[in-house]
């Protein structure tokens, strides 16, 4: 395997396969590994071939253990806003405008439960353990780990893990919604290809317009959600992939979408 931090695989099921490739270091998310991933998903984001993005972390000890500390230990105050005020990984994940799917195993920490939760979908092995672990070192979150934490597990369980520091562990993790499918120890990915095969089959478009509205659904009240489902809907009927979609349906025969 490749000693680059990040490698890139673009299957021919249109599925793009991003590999944390950091074992040494548990995958922990340093500068070079945040520029390679922002730069991979603008350039995914681009690529009309690719319809869903799958990451994980190689190694059989972690998906990512956090962001690398040696990095910003002897930042100022003004220095770390400097990076802050950079466009993040994370803020880049979550405005990707394709599913991406988190493979988990292993440690999921501080940085690396970001990126997850950063993900539209997180699948994990039962050897996860996730912990928001900033509270140890006295810091906390800073990259979704209590506004995206808590919209997807509610205020309380939040909380419990943000203010503890303490491992979730995966069957907890599934029980209370961070992690949405849990599988056997070493299948995550087979599963996250999986399941992404099942979205790859469909147009792009719609692909695209169902993400766009759901995380709208976290952002603003239900009478205003709804109007913007209702403008993605018209915006997916009025495509070509749409009126292919109905076309085909009506004739019987499997449908040739094209991402327009």
């Amino acid at each position: 395997m490749s000693d680059a931090p990040l490698l890139v695989e673009k299957r021919d099921d249109h599925i793009a396969v991003l590999t944390l490739n950091r074992p040494d270091k548990l995958n922990a998310l340093n500068a070079d590994l945040r520029r390679q991933l922002r730069e991979t998903f603008d350039a995914l984001a681009e690529d009309d071939d690719v319809r869903v993005v799958v990451i994980h972390g190689t190694g059989d000890k972690a998906f990512v253990a956090g962001a690398d500390i040696t990095e910003f230990a002897a930042r100022t105050p003004e220095e770390q806003r400097a990076v802050y005020d950079q466009r993040r990984i994370y803020e880049t994940v979550a405005d990707f405008p394709k599913p991406v799917i988190a493979a988990l195993h292993g440690f999921c920490i501080g940085g690396g439960s970001e990126l997850a939760l950063a993900c539209d979908i997180r699948i994990a092995d039962r050897t996860v353990r996730i912990s928001q672990a900033e509270i140890r070192i006295g810091l906390i979150p800073g990259g979704g780990g209590t506004q995206r934490l808590a919209r997807l597990v509610g205020r309380g369980w939040a909380s419990i893990i943000s203010l503890t520091g303490d491992f979730l562990e995966a069957e907890e993790a599934e029980r209370i919604g961070y992690v949405d499918l849990l599988v056997d120890e070493g299948q995550h990915l087979d599963r996250a290809l999986e399941l992404a095969g099942r979205m790859t089959r469909w147009s792009p478009v719609s692909l695209r317009l169902a993400k766009d509205a759901i995380r709208a659904a976290y952002e603003l009240p239900l009478a205003e959600g709804l109007v913007y489902e209702k403008e993605r809907f018209l915006d997916a009927f009025a495509s070509e992939d749409g009126r292919e979609g109905v076309t085909a349906f009506m004739e019987k025969r499997k449908p040739d979408f094209k991402g327009r």
